[in-house]
């Protein structure tokens, strides 16, 4: 068999003793509207999350990793992908038919989008997706492409995708029957099933583990997403831990509920040495929090928002026979979920999709655990229907990550907004004035950017009765 120069020098990248038969297995649990502070091993004392914090005390902690959108449809795009979601026309979370139009967006992600999965699978992996996706196939988009045709040999997700389904039943305190919510849902095809919402979870849970058990058994590698909504309102936790039924109770027990739903996951490859010494779990959340659901930590802002809360994740990664590093806290790799799609093809000794260029970088060395920063900014536009939201007015349009500097500005670069994010990783002093030399690099690469990705049409969509930058009401 004949490999190409490019393939031999990705074999090359790979850790010490890691050949093409033994290629890791990857788990990428991709976690719904979920803070940087939210995890307890990120500083929550007001929950207990131990099965993520044992795969920490295991494995890496990451403090500055970002994903490329403050809202889920795009994220997932990003991180799916490698390249920047405004390539794809994905901006903001993907709504009916009509309101995606006005907003300038695409109906769903090209299939031709250059997958991890798709690429994975090519290399001889069985790949499986549990969970949301929300990439394509909701509301009254019904005709949108199944989650298989994007890489995956099997899935199942919720409402927000097309394929087979667990759809949420509600129940609280003092019912005695469930409720339904999205029951619209069942319109876009066969195969759904219903089930507490508190519960499913564990129900894509336990669609994953016979994936993985017959991979197994068949000798191959898998790629799994684990890709759960729990934490995205409505909240609807166990009955028995509804407490005072605050927004933040219920965030809280839905968040605990949760993590002990992916116990028997991680209990499953930790067990078996074989998937233990050779497996790859990343843990991670595709944008900040709802203002008093989750928690952002120290940092400033929500989902939707620029502002480090609605960007900055948590990430941990746990692999004991792959990681350099255990029990580590790495404070000062600032990567990106962009990077994720080209590290884990390098990691894996998979070629990259003929033609594409990811925005990402490979950094393999980082995520094991011992390497640099990316090497790129971090480039960052707003959802088109989010210059307000959350009771903030006027929401920088644009934003930009580079070495310890973070700028935000509007689409033409006015009323620019400078942190050092070194010393002030709260946002809370606009430097600007004091560095002019950085803000005008910086808002030139950020612009030549902005100008270079397909439009949308945030410059102009205004929701009825919202006010536009200069205070008019408009239509």
């Amino acid at each position: 068999m004949r490999f190409s120069i490019a393939f031999l020098s990705l074999v090359a990248l790979l850790p010490q003793g890691l050949v093409a038969a033994d290629q890791p297995n990857v788990i990428l649990v991709f976690i719904d509207d979920m803070g940087w502070g939210d995890f307890s091993c990120f500083g929550n004392d007001d929950a207990k999350t131990p099965n993520i914090d044992r795969l920490a005390s295991e494995g890496v902690r990451f403090e500055q990793f970002y994903v490329n959108s403050p809202i889920c449809s795009p994220s997932r795009v990003a991180i799916s992908t490698g390249q920047y979601p405004q390539r794809w026309r994905i901006t903001s979370f993907l709504n009916n038919r009509k309101n995606n139009e006005e907003r300038g967006m695409a109906q769903w992600l090209d299939p031709q989008a250059p997958m991890l999965a798709r690429s994975l699978q090519q290399a001889g992996y069985v790949t499986g997706h549990f969970g949301k996706w929300h990439m394509g196939g909701q509301r009254d988009v019904d005709e949108a492409p199944p989650i298989t045709d994007y890489g995956f040999d099997a899935s199942l997700t919720n409402f927000e995708g097309m394929g087979p389904k667990l759809l949420p039943l509600t129940l609280k305190p003092g019912q005695k029957e469930p409720g339904r919510i999205w029951e619209k849902a069942e319109a876009l095809g066969e195969g759904y099933r219903w089930m507490l919402r508190s519960e499913i979870t564990s129900g894509f849970v336990d669609a994953a583990l016979p994936f993985i058990n017959e991979a197994v058994d068949e000798g191959k590698p898998f790629y799994v997403n684990v890709w759960p909504d729990d934490v995205h309102g409505p909240y609807w936790p166990p009955v028995d831990t509804w407490g005072d039924g605050s927004v933040r109770r219920l965030y809280l027990s839905v968040l605990e509920s949760m993590d002990k739903q992916f116990g028997k996951l991680f209990d499953r490859i930790r067990a078996d040495e074989a998937l233990r010494n050779n497996t790859l779990i990343l843990v991670c959340s595709d944008n900040g929090p709802a203002p008093g659901a989750g928690e952002a930590g120290p940092f400033r802002g929500y989902k939707t928002h620029l502002y480090e809360g609605g960007v900055r994740s948590p990430l941990v990664a746990w692999g004991p026979g792959i990681l350099k590093k255990q029990n580590h806290v790495d404070t000062t790799s600032v990567f990106s979920a962009i990077d994720i799609a080209p590290t884990l093809l390098t990691l894996t000794g998979t070629p990259f999709p003929d033609g594409v260029t990811f925005d990402g970088e490979a950094l393999v060395e980082t995520l094991l655990g011992d390497g640099p920063s990316r090497m790129a900014p971090i480039f960052f536009r707003r959802p088109p229907d989010r210059d307000s939201f959350y009771g903030v007015e006027n929401l920088p349009d644009l934003a930009v990550r580079s070495g310890k500097w973070k700028l935000l500005c509007e689409y033409d670069g006015s009323n620019p907004e400078l942190y050092d994010l070194q010393n002030d990783r709260s946002e809370s002093t606009n430097v600007a004035s004091d560095h002019p030399g950085v803000v005008t690099q910086l808002t030139k690469s950020l612009l030549d950017w902005h100008q270079t990705m397909p439009p949308d049409n945030g410059p102009t969509y205004r929701k009825t009765g919202a006010r536009n930058k200069k205070g008019s009401k408009t239509n």
